[in-house]
């Protein structure tokens, strides 16, 4: 006889058991519409050029550029953050192929806009470091440290130039005190009143930083630990999230994104703004090198990393597998 009383009387298992079942009562859900490509774009080259430590990732020429946007977009892609990569003799202490409006970064916005318009958020690094010849995020002073006040007046120049070569939106990575109240004056100086302000409010000096040093060429000596955020501390990021919204951020970043979960956790409760967070070259290098060693199975890890992401918080998910992932999902646009 059966005993309705008989242990467990409750079984979670029992919304388990298909995989339709499975994703009917999934509480996080992710969506192509939620991924960012970020994008390299190098001077000088005739072809694309490999990262050795980010496989299946390359520095662009400016053709290949216009493709991988229009793939994006086939694929449900929401955007596109684009990285210039300067030749050499063209950095400098000041990093002025940054705000040149012919600089790679400014023709590559020309070109993306030119070649997807709307169908795609045209985002723009603004940092200096791809351009500086010692690899800072800003200009230096006398003693070799970086000057944050001077560096906001160049983060004001290269918000304008981006803004006319039509990026809709500005993300500035410099993590320099003021920053966003600066460049948001900068564009409504110049009547870019539209164009949105992606706050990096949240960014780590990180060992998983690595790869990307490989990816924009960079030409640093030291590190960033004076003005990117220490890994052990939590409560200062929620004051850099109070500064950068009462100086106007549209929407704000947590960077990386794997190893701060619980910052980004904490950040996506805090605001009722859009949260994004970046999956960065370290986590995708880590990824895809244990899959080339057959330790684990790369697509699943994949969707697993990006799926934890977004059910800590995240809104929107920078990657570089943002094209891959959107068109596994199902993405692509009729």
């Amino acid at each position: 006889m059966t005993s309705y009383g008989s242990f467990p009387g409750t079984r979670p298992r029992r919304l388990r058991t298909t995989p339709v079942m499975r994703r009917m009562v999934a509480e996080t859900r992710l969506s192509p519409a939620d991924l960012i490509l970020p994008a390299f774009v190098r001077e000088g080259i005739g072809e694309p050029v490999p990262i050795s430590a980010m496989p299946g990732v390359v520095q662009h020429t400016r053709d290949t550029l216009r493709k991988a946007a229009v793939e994006a977009v086939s694929a449900g892609v929401s955007g596109i953050m684009l990285f210039g990569v300067p030749e050499d003799a063209k950095k400098d202490a000041a990093g002025t192929a940054g705000t040149d409006p012919e600089g790679i970064l400014q023709q590559a916005l020309r070109d993306v806009r030119a070649e997807v318009g709307d169908d795609l958020v045209v985002m723009s690094d603004l940092c200096l470091d791809e351009y500086t010849d010692h690899g800072h995020c800003g200009v230096l002073d006398a003693e070799g440290r970086v000057d944050n006040d001077a560096t906001l007046e160049r983060y004001a120049e290269m918000a304008q130039v981006q803004a006319d070569a039509g990026a809709h939106v500005v993300g500035p990575s410099g993590m320099m005190d003021g920053q966003i109240g600066v460049i948001r004056d900068a564009l409504d100086t110049i009547g870019k009143e539209d164009v949105a302000i992606l706050a990096y409010t949240v960014k780590y000096s990180s060992a998983f930083f690595g790869p990307f040093r490989e990816a924009v060429g960079s030409s640093l000596r030291g590190d960033r630990k004076t003005y990117q955020q220490d890994p052990a501390n939590a409560r200062e990021s929620l004051r850099e999230l109070a500064l950068d919204l009462e100086e106007g951020a549209d929407m704000v970043m947590v960077k990386p994104a794997g190893p701060y979960l619980d910052i980004l956790a904490k950040v996506a409760d805090a605001v009722d703004v859009p949260v994004a967070a970046y999956q960065i070259s370290g986590e995708y290098a880590m990824v895809e090198a244990a899959a080339e060693k057959g330790w684990i199975d790369r697509d699943a890890a994949i969707l697993e990393t990006l799926t934890g992401i977004r059910r800590a918080g995240a809104k929107m998910i920078l990657t570089y597998w943002a094209t891959e992932a959107a068109q596994r999902l199902g993405g692509a646009r009729g």
